[in-house]
């Protein structure tokens, strides 16, 4: 399964299932580009990311149980990266209460001089 290239329809289904977990990794990264932009993390949606923290558990612990290709281990581990990655902006990017929220309203119990 594992082996060298050995005949063409191999070659095509070996080239065809590359792909795919790469485009997880891909489509998980703006939300980084975002968050550093705007240096807040106040717009991300927490209950969404506790999902695909449990789902990336799940696949890690698979991950070290059965018996895969490297490529599929090693594309576990890309979203590892990328959870890590969010939770360091959760840290250095603290919610801000007193800014206006995408609807242009401001909690009444935030200070207006700032945290």
């Amino acid at each position: 399964f594992c082996g060298p290239l050995r005949t063409p329809p191999y070659a095509l289904v070996h080239t065809h299932t590359r792909p795919p977990p790469l485009a997880g990794f891909i489509m998980m990264t703006p939300q980084l580009f975002i968050n550093y932009k705007l240096k807040s993390v106040a717009h991300l949606p927490w209950r969404a990311l506790v999902y695909k923290f449990l789902n990336t558990i799940i696949d890690d612990l698979f991950a070290f149980v059965i018996k895969m290709p490297a490529l599929h281990r090693l594309s576990v581990f890309r979203d590892d990266l990328i959870f890590l990655i969010y939770l360091y902006q959760r840290w250095a990017y603290r919610v801000d209460r007193s800014r206006a929220n995408e609807y242009g309203l401001v909690p009444k119990d935030a200070d207006p001089a700032g945290p």
